[in-house]
């Protein structure tokens, strides 16, 4: 995932890393949104579903990076919905994803996304997307974190979506961890309060310090 951009290798790169909806210090991208666990038979999980959602400005400036307009209704047409979605559907090859899976401290490899929608919500673009599981894991004897961020912070994403555990879920529980600020090293926070609009901390996934987290687990 390049700083640019989140999901894709298009003119809306320049919007995103143009966008005047964000302060003169990380993060300038603010994006609501949460991530579902999809559980299969002796408690597995096989997959994930992200939801992305952008604030209304953010939603205009993407729109009209793509030559898009809300109609009189104030929705998108759906020959524009469907054309927005083909368009998004093109990751850019050093995508990394924003629902990062841990199982005891490792990553948890994830397919490429799939099943990508758009639609608007309130005003606002949403966008979900799957992801597969490369082996799926039995959380009856871990659990299974997911961090919900960008790793260089400039897309601030927040976990704003109660997470639902779909499937064969009975015994299994989703807790959010929010970002707790108060436990970050004054000098990391100091750091990037210090940065301007077109610079990148090399802190390497320094997103990760301001991850609220989801922590799933089966009996």
């Amino acid at each position: 995932m390049t700083r640019q951009l989140v999901h894709r290798a298009t003119p809306c790169a320049l919007a995103f890393a143009m966008s005047a909806s964000a302060a003169f210090a990380h993060p300038h991208v603010f994006i609501d949104g949460g991530v579902n666990f999809v559980v299969g038979p002796g408690h597995e999980l096989e997959a994930i579903e992200v939801t992305w959602l952008y604030d209304e400005f953010e939603t205009l400036y993407m729109l009209a990076s793509h030559g898009m307009d809300l109609n009189a209704q104030g929705a998108l047409d759906e020959t524009d919905r469907q054309e927005l979605v083909r368009r998004l559907s093109d990751w850019p090859a050093d995508f990394d994803g924003s629902a990062h899976l841990t199982s005891r401290g490792e990553a948890v490899a994830l397919d490429w996304p799939q099943n990508l929608d758009a639609e608007l919500v309130d005003g606002r673009l949403q966008l979900t997307f799957d992801r597969i599981l490369q082996d799926p894991i039995k959380m009856t004897e871990h659990a299974v974190e997911a961090a919900f961020f960008e790793r260089t912070y400039f897309f601030d994403f927040t976990v704003t979506n109660t997470p639902e555990i779909r499937g064969l879920a009975t015994g299994c529980a989703a807790e959010i961890i929010p970002f707790d600020p108060t436990a970050q090293d004054k000098a990391l926070l100091d750091v990037l309060a210090k940065l301007s609009r077109e610079e990148t901390s090399d802190i390497e996934n320094v997103g990760g310090f301001f991850a609220d987290r989801i922590v799933v687990k089966c009996d």
